[in-house]
């Protein structure tokens, strides 16, 4: 049986899509920024952290989400090599995640943890199932993979881990990226063959507060 998260829409789009990014380099390496824009609006959406989506979150639209690409620009941004490291991911949305609670007087706590693309498939894979039960996506990173031909639009690629489905043969994963929702092998994408892996992120969002102090 496949399990999915409630996740949001923009038009036809499922999601996000780096391709409308206008700037060039955000176009062609925001990958991660658009992942953590993503994120919080479905955070701001789902789980009431409203202060982290500077828009209206009940009428998403193409450009504001543009426009939110742009504030998270600076924290992830794109650079030579990509934000090809869990670490640089989590360190800038957790200094954007600061900012706004300064700024909006809120109390947002969202804890990151890196799994590293060493990791086994199964501890991999039990991780993502016990997120996405719980109703928090995960942000995946893969960087090369012995199969670049059937993977080309992941290579190099931050994307969202939006559901799953057990299968025979292990776990199927859907992701969300380039505004569509894409069912792949969790176990056949986790077994690269290559020394630069990539990996996933683990949110924790127990205790966290979006109203005022």
């Amino acid at each position: 049986m496949k399990k999915s998260l409630a996740y949001f829409t923009i038009g036809d789009a499922y999601g996000g899509n780096q391709e409308w990014f206008t700037n060039v380099v955000m176009n062609i390496g925001g990958c991660g920024a658009a992942t953590a824009c993503d994120s919080c609006i479905y955070f701001a959406k789902q789980m009431g952290m409203t202060a982290l989506y500077p828009y209206d979150i009940n009428h998403l639209t193409k450009e504001e989400y543009c426009g939110f690409s742009q504030i998270m620009k600076p924290y992830i941004r794109p650079r030579v090599g990509g934000v090809k490291k869990l670490e640089w991911y989590m360190e800038g949305l957790n200094k954007y995640i600061q900012d706004v609670n300064h700024r909006e007087n809120t109390q947002i706590k969202i804890g990151m943890r890196g799994l590293s693309g060493e990791c086994s498939y199964e501890e991999a894979s039990h991780a993502v199932k016990c997120q996405i039960d719980v109703g928090i996506p995960v942000p995946y990173l893969m960087l090369k993979h012995k199969n670049p031909e059937k993977y080309k639009d992941f290579i190099w690629h931050w994307f969202l881990v939006v559901g799953y489905e057990e299968t025979k043969e292990g776990m199927d994963i859907y992701v969300a990226t380039y505004g569509e929702e894409t069912r792949l092998s969790m176990k056949e994408l986790w077994d690269t063959g290559m020394d630069e892996k990539g990996g996933i992120v683990l949110y924790d969002t127990r205790g966290s507060r979006s109203e005022p102090t």
